[in-house]
C-alpha cells in the first residue's frame, strides 16, 4: 500500500444521544441540516489504510467521529453500494459555529457537494472527490487514492494532478470545520449542489453507524484517538465484530460519564472565547489578564486532579470543574458586554494568536492541561503588562514597551510550540 493512499499522506471531534445518522431531514436539505450539537470537539482524524475494494460497484465512505449516549465514537470507513447508479456520497461532517459543535449529516446525490473542507483522505481530499467517476452506468476508479489490490477490477485511471488540486491541506488532521479547524468555506458551485435533490443514507449504513455506536472500542472516552476498528471492507463483516464486542465488552456508566464531559474541550472553548474577545476589541488586555488567569488555575486543578487519579477525574470533580467554567464563562460574556472596547492593534493580535494557538493544541490533545496552564499563566502576565503601561501612557504603548511585549510573545510562542512537540498528549 502507497503511502498515498492513507490519510495522513493526504494531509499532507449542549449534547445529544441520537446516533449521527438517525436525524430526520428533508431530502433536499440533508446536507446543510444540523442534527446534533456537542459542547466540544471531536477529536482529530485517525490515521488509517484503506481496505481494498470488495468488488465492481463500491463506492468508499470514510470514517468519520458520530456522537452519542456515550459521547464521540468512530464510524469505520467501509465500502458502500450507493442506492443508484449515477449518485455520489457527500460525507458529514462537525462544524463549529456559536460556541458548539454541530452534525452536518452525509448523503447522496448527483454531485459531491461540501463537507466542511475535511481532508477525509482517499478521494475526499476536501474539496469534492477525486476517488473515481460514473461513466455511463460503470463507475471508474483513480488507482491514485483508491486500493484496487488484490482485485480484478479493470475500470481504472490514475490522475494526480486532479488530487493534488483538490486536497486542503490539515497537518493537525482537524475532523471539524470552524475556528480551531479546518477553516474553509463552500463555494459557489458546492451551494449549489446543496440544492440538488439528495437521498438519505441506505439501510445497511445506518446499521453500521449504529453498531459502532455500541462498540466500547470505538468511543474516544476508552480508545483516545485511536479506535479498535478504523475501516472495514464490508458493513456485515463489521457489524459481527462489533456485535461481539458488545456482548463481551459492553459499554458501561462510567463509560457514558467519561464520554458525555469533556473539560479539556471546554478549556478549549473558553480560550478560544478569549481570542476572540482580543481580535474583535470587546476584550480589553486587562479583561484578558483576568480570563487568562482563571483558566490557568482551572487548568492547573484539573492536571492536578488528574495526576492524582491515574489520569481521570472523578464525578465530583468533574461537576467541580464544570461549576467553575461556567463561573469563568460569565466572566468572559460580561467583560465582553461591558462596554470597554478597544480598537485591536498589532499587540491584541498576538495575544490573541497565542490563546487560538492554546485552544488548538487542547483540541487535538497535543497540549496537556498542565501545560496550558503554564501558557495561559504567561500570556496572563504578558496581558497585564501590556494593561498597565497602556494605562500609565494614555491607552498606547511607546516603542521600546511594543518591543518588550513582543520579545515576552516570542517567548510564548516558542514555549506553546515545545509543549505541542515534546510528545505529551492528551
Amino acid at each position: 500500500m502507497s503511502l498515498s493512499k492513507s490519510i495522513i499522506a493526504l494531509t499532507l471531534g449542549a449534547t445529544s444521544a441520537i446516533s449521527a445518522f438517525t436525524v430526520p431531514v428533508e431530502p433536499a436539505k440533508a446536507g446543510v441540516a444540523i442534527g446534533i450539537s456537542v459542547g466540544f470537539a471531536p477529536p482529530p482524524l485517525p490515521v488509517y489504510v484503506q481496505p481494498p475494494i470488495p468488488a465492481p460497484g463500491y463506492l468508499w465512505t470514510p470514517g468519520y467521529w458520530g456522537y452519542g449516549a456515550a459521547g464521540y465514537y468512530w464510524v469505520p470507513g467501509v465500502w458502500a453500494r450507493p442506492p443508484a447508479v449515477g449518485l455520489l456520497w457527500t460525507p458529514g461532517y462537525w462544524g463549529f459555529a456559536g460556541g458548539v459543535y454541530g452534525w452536518h449529516a452525509g448523503y447522496w446525490g448527483p454531485h459531491v457537494g461540501f463537507y466542511g473542507g475535511v481532508n477525509y483522505g482517499f478521494g475526499f481530499g476536501g474539496i469534492g472527490f477525486v476517488g473515481g467517476e460514473w461513466r455511463g452506468g460503470t463507475f471508474a476508479y483513480n488507482s491514485a487514492v483508491t486500493n484496487i489490490s488484490n482485485t480484478h477490477i479493470t475500470n481504472v485511471y490514475n490522475n494526480t494532478r486532479v488530487v493534488n488540486e483538490n486536497t486542503v491541506a490539515n497537518a493537525s488532521h482537524a475532523s471539524f470545520n470552524g475556528a480551531g479547524g479546518v477553516t474553509r468555506d463552500a463555494s459557489p458551485e458546492e451551494q449549489r449542489f446543496a440544492g440538488e435533490r439528495h437521498t438519505q443514507p441506505t439501510a445497511n449504513q445506518l446499521a453500521h453507524a449504529t453498531a459502532a455506536s455500541r462498540d466500547r472500542g470505538q468511543l474516544a472516552s476508552v480508545n483516545h484517538g485511536s479506535p479498535a476498528t478504523t475501516a472495514e471492507a464490508r458493513p456485515a463483516a463489521y457489524r459481527t465484530t462489533a456485535q461481539e464486542h458488545a456482548r463481551t465488552q459492553p459499554i458501561t456508566t462510567a463509560d457514558r460519564a467519561e464520554g458525555r464531559a469533556n473539560p479539556n474541550g471546554r478549556e478549549a472553548n473558553q480560550d478560544q472565547r478569549i481570542a476572540n474577545g482580543l481580535k474583535t476589541g470587546q476584550m480589553t488586555s486587562g479583561e484578558a489578564e483576568r480570563a487568562e488567569r482563571t483558566q490557568s488555575r482551572i487548568d492547573r486543578q484539573v492536571h492536578n486532579d488528574r495526576a492524582a487519579n491515574g489520569g481521570r477525574l472523578t464525578g465530583q470533580e468533574r461537576q467541580q470543574i464544570g461549576r467553575e467554567q461556567n463561573a469563568a464563562s460569565r466572566q468572559i460574556y460580561n467583560e465582553k458586554h461591558n462596554g470597554n472596547a478597544v480598537r485591536p492593534n498589532a499587540i491584541d493580535n498576538r495575544e490573541a494568536n497565542q490563546q487560538q494557538r492554546t485552544a488548538n493544541g487542547l483540541r487535538s490533545g497535543r497540549e496537556t492541561s498542565g501545560e496550558a496552564a503554564r501558557t495561559n499563566r504567561r500570556q496572563a502576565a504578558v496581558a497585564q503588562r501590556v494593561h498597565n503601561e497602556r494605562t500609565a501612557n494614555g491607552g498606547t504603548l511607546n516603542n521600546q514597551q511594543r518591543r518588550q511585549a513582543n520579545r515576552q510573545m516570542n517567548r510564548n510562542s516558542r514555549q506553546i510550540y515545545n509543549q505541542k512537540h515534546n510528545g505529551r498528549n492528551a
